[in-house]
C-alpha cells in the first residue's frame, strides 16, 4: 500500500524559506503524480502545486507562482516543495497526495486517494 510521509514544516518569519519533503513508499514511485495541498485553520483544503509522474508537467496555483518550486527525485522516492518569500497567508497544514492519473491543473482533493499525515507551516508577520 502506498504511504506518503511529509516533513520540513516549521515556524518561519515572513520572507523566509522552507523546503517540504514527501517521501513515498510501498509502490512504484514513478507511476504516481504528486500534489501538495494546504489547509489553513477554519478553511477548506486547497491545492498548491503538483508534478506529473515523469516530472515534465508542473502546475502552481496563482498565489504561489514564482515563490514555490516543486520537484521530484526518483532515486530518493521524494517530492520536494521549495517555498521562498513566505507570507503569513501561507500558514497552514501542508499535505502531499498521490494519484496515478494527474489532471491538468492538478485536480481537487477528491482526485487523490492516498495522502500523507501533513506537516505544519507557520509564517509569522
Amino acid at each position: 500500500q502506498l504511504q506518503l510521509v511529509e516533513s520540513g514544516g516549521g515556524l518561519v518569519q515572513s520572507g523566509g524559506s522552507l523546503r517540504l519533503s514527501c517521501v513515498v513508499s510501498g509502490a512504484a514511485f514513478d507511476f504516481y503524480g504528486i500534489a501538495w495541498f494546504r489547509q489553513a485553520p477554519g478553511k477548506e483544503r486547497e491545492g498548491v502545486s503538483c508534478i506529473s509522474s515523469n516530472g515534465r508537467y508542473t502546475h502552481y496555483e496563482d498565489s504561489v507562482k514564482s515563490r514555490f518550486t516543486i520537484s521530484r527525485d526518483s532515486a530518493k522516492n521524494t517530492v520536494y516543495l521549495q517555498m521562498n518569500s513566505l507570507k503569513p497567508e501561507d500558514t497552514g497544514d501542508y499535505f502531499c497526495a498521490a494519484t496515478q492519473i494527474l489532471l491538468n491543473g492538478c485536480g481537487g482533493p477528491k482526485s487523490f486517494k492516498q495522502w500523507g499525515q501533513g506537516t505544519q507551516v507557520r509564517v509569522s508577520a
